[in-house]
């Protein structure tokens, strides 16, 4: 539960069915093993018929020249790759009693160290109704900065203020103060989920080098007379070493 406050909204509006959902970008990280590939078609019927083939036999020549007994074949198998999506997620929001957000921080091309001494200084006197400053925190993705009290008492008349003009170098800026909210995951539910277009390949014997083998694979599976199509993206890991692929 978020403070009361009145505030006009200049948005978009969206429908009402929209409203306090949450939505979530996974990031999905997915271990692979040396001697594998994961390869992405374009379309989705030719990887699902590359994994109902389940084997498959792959020529590796190593020139044009060379006659039938020289050319190494590998046979690989084909799987589809299952991850783990989050269904149903509950956050747990706590207000800090001691902490204040500080946001609409001019842009005035100084080192974020020495903004946030200039911070600190002010915010540390009682006559600008702040107290000692116990630590400081620049939020990177936000902009905006986090500034806890040693002692009780005090964040909660600045927070009440909204605003305060604070003294950076030759100029004078409003700084908005807001309350410090932190979450915690309390509840995260998983489903699996299929890749619909991508194939895990195993079993690749480390007979050629990373570049040739990887080209090698994208030629075999992209020809229709083998079942294959057009590929999106193929991602190779040599045998003796180990991958993570984001999804």
């Amino acid at each position: 539960a978020l403070p009361e406050k009145k505030m006009v909204f200049k948005g978009l509006v969206t429908n009402k069915e929209d409203m306090n959902k949450l939505v979530l970008t996974p990031l999905i990280r997915y271990p692979l093993l040396g001697g594998s590939a994961l390869i992405t078609f374009e379309k989705a019927e030719v990887a699902q018929r590359i994994i109902e083939l389940k084997e498959h036999m792959v020529e590796l020549s190593y020139g044009e020249d060379l006659e039938e007994l020289d050319q190494c074949r590998v046979r690989v198998q084909a799987a589809p790759v299952d991850i783990l999506l989050p269904s149903a997620l509950e956050i747990g929001l706590t207000r800090s009693s001691r902490s204040i957000l500080v946001s609409d921080l001019p842009s005035l091309g100084i080192h974020e160290e020495a903004l946030l001494d200039k911070l600190e200084l002010f915010f540390s006197k009682t006559k600008n109704g702040g107290g000692e400053v116990e630590s400081r925190e620049f939020l990177h993705d936000s902009g905006q900065v986090v500034l806890t009290f040693a002692q009780d008492g005090v964040a909660g008349p600045l927070i009440a203020r909204g605003h305060i003009q604070v003294l950076i170098g030759k100029g004078k800026y409003e700084l908005k103060i807001s309350p410090c909210m932190s979450g915690a995951i309390t509840n995260l539910q998983l489903q699996p989920s299929r890749c619909p277009r991508t194939v895990l390949l195993s079993g690749i014997t480390d007979v050629l080098g990373a570049e040739p083998m990887r080209d090698t694979l994208e030629i075999h599976f992209q020809k229709a007379s083998r079942g294959g199509g057009e590929v999106d993206a193929l991602a190779y890991v040599p045998a003796g070493q180990r991958g993570v692929a984001v999804f």
